[in-house]
């Protein structure tokens, strides 16, 4: 009752995004976050355009919950003169990769979770013709963690939105791009059929609720444009579930979700009826169109109170309903606090985009995310229950400002100890629950670049990498107490969490 199974995946997660670099190496294409400078928790991070008539430039905010992006009338995004864009390099995966992942295997990883950046393998996303040293590339890097005996798990989209799928196409509300998409994963499926098996579709889908530049592409997000949006990435999703299992009958094929447990601050039944219907919203539509293979009716209901009406194709809804995900993955980082009510005190949490009110039972880190003993638990049985079929934890964890002491050491006790506190919860709800979890791969497993601020001093990593928020550094690699601590951790299948 107190170990995982044997076959459990343990690993870390990242993104191309932020960690591999290489940004115009290779015959990569500028992708948005390309042109996304750095900020901080209080200065919002900045998109670079330029208006071609004028040649004028400039930079607005990259938008980040409730904070639009708005470009000029004729502006496209672009590389502006005069500012930091930390995915240039991100921590380098793309000149490291040998080394990094030596790093995975010495802590027993079992998987890894990575991206492949659209843009590396179609810097022409029309072209019938994959870019061959993108092919190569990732090729290298699936060999190389095949040597170690650790399985990819490979996101296909993970917040690196093509610059040109933006400019040409305006992004995801164009019924083309499904198209583009599907030949894109068809490709990548194909050229590494027997290297990979494990395949997301799109990085926290619902994210185009809060960070619609780089989810979706959409400069004009009105809510039709984020309803017709959505309906192509579902049906690029079902396609890509149908080709994977055509290329391969081992593969398969998850969504991914941003998820996290809403409570209600009180037992007011308005209360209560306010983080349902938020949950619907904003997380359970865009697992329930991906697990079940249909619009739920409160969607449908919403829709038409809102006057939406989503332009389908015939036949297009039985796509989404023959070919749902196989299993379902999500990232959970803790949890938020929901009322109707008036209140004195206003205090806001912090954390991702979800904003709810400070719990008053939790610890904050300086960015105000919360670390909750028990999310995981909450959410593995809230959506177990709710799909019945296996789940995966893909991103958890919490950034803190890691120091580098002068002999190479890191200590970081806070991140060891809100991992006891989350295995603990996981290894409940398969042992006490009959929640069937196929594995976790840490949040940024090796130091990555924050999405959400730019910056480098919020460290989630297992291994610290010497670079601050502008890019200064070594980029040599320090492993972290943490290291040894989830190295001996996996050893004894989750056992030993001391």
């Amino acid at each position: 009752m107190s170990k995982f199974p044997s076959t459990f995946l343990w690993g870390g997660a990242t993104a191309a995004n932020q960690y591999e670099g290489g940004y115009n190496e290779g015959g990569k294409a500028l992708t948005m976050i390309d042109v996304t400078t750095n900020g901080s928790h209080t200065n919002p991070r900045k998109i670079g355009w330029m208006i071609p008539e004028t040649g004028e430039t400039g930079v607005t905010n990259m938008g980040f919950g409730s904070i639009p992006t708005v470009f000029p009338e004729g502006a496209v995004p672009a590389l502006v003169d005069g500012y930091y864009y930390p995915s240039h390099k991100a921590t380098d995966f793309y000149h490291h990769y040998k080394e990094d992942i030596a790093l995975m295997a010495e802590m027993g990883f079992r998987t890894f979770r990575m991206s492949i950046s659209w843009a590396r393998i179609y810097p022409d996303l029309a072209s019938e013709n994959p870019n061959e040293e993108g092919l190569r590339f990732y090729e290298n890097v699936f060999d190389e963690l095949n040597k170690y005996g650790i399985e990819p798990l490979v996101t296909l989209s993970h917040f690196e939105i093509p610059v040109e799928l933006v400019t040409k196409y305006g992004g995801w509300q164009n019924r083309e791009v499904i198209d583009l998409f599907v030949k894109f994963t068809m490709t990548v499926m194909k050229r590494y059929k027997g290297k990979v098996k494990y395949w997301l579709t799109f990085n926290e889908i619902n994210m185009m609720e809060f960070m619609q530049s780089s989810t979706i592409g959409v400069l004009n997000t009105t809510p039709q444009n984020l309803a017709q949006s959505a309906l192509h990435q579902f049906l690029a999703s079902s396609l890509t579930v149908k080709a994977a299992h055509e290329i391969d009958e081992n593969n398969m094929v998850g969504m991914m979700l941003a998820y996290q447990p809403l409570y209600a601050e009180t037992c007011d039944p308005e209360d209560q009826l306010f983080v349902l219907k938020k949950a619907q919203k904003q997380f359970l539509f865009y697992s329930d169109v991906q697990m079940l293979g249909k619009y739920p009716n409160y969607k449908l209901k919403e829709y038409e109170r809102e006057g939406i009406v989503i332009d389908t194709k015939e036949g297009e809804m039985e796509i989404l309903e023959k070919y749902p995900c196989d299993f379902m993955s999500f990232s959970c980082y803790g949890s938020s606090v929901f009322t109707t009510h008036e209140t004195n005190d206003g205090a806001l949490g912090g954390g991702n985009a979800i904003h709810g009110k400070k719990n008053p039972y939790l610890s904050a880190n300086e960015w105000g995310w919360e670390t909750d003993p028990q999310c995981l638990r909450i959410a593995l049985n809230t959506l177990y229950d709710r799909y019945h079929k296996p789940l995966f934890i893909v991103e958890n964890g919490i950034g803190w400002a890691d120091k580098l002491e002068e002999d190479g050491t890191v200590h970081d006790p806070e991140r060891i100890d809100y991992l006891r506190q989350n295995i603990k919860a996981m290894r409940d709800a398969i042992n006490l629950d009959g929640v069937e979890l196929m594995g976790y791969t840490m949040w940024g497993c090796i130091d990555l670049v924050s999405a959400s601020t730019g910056e480098m001093r919020k460290r989630y990593g297992f291994v610290y990498v010497d670079m601050d928020d502008l890019g200064n550094g070594t980029m040599n690699r320090y492993k972290k107490d943490s290291f040894y601590w989830y190295k001996k951790m996996i050893a004894s299948d989750g056992e030993d969490l001391e």
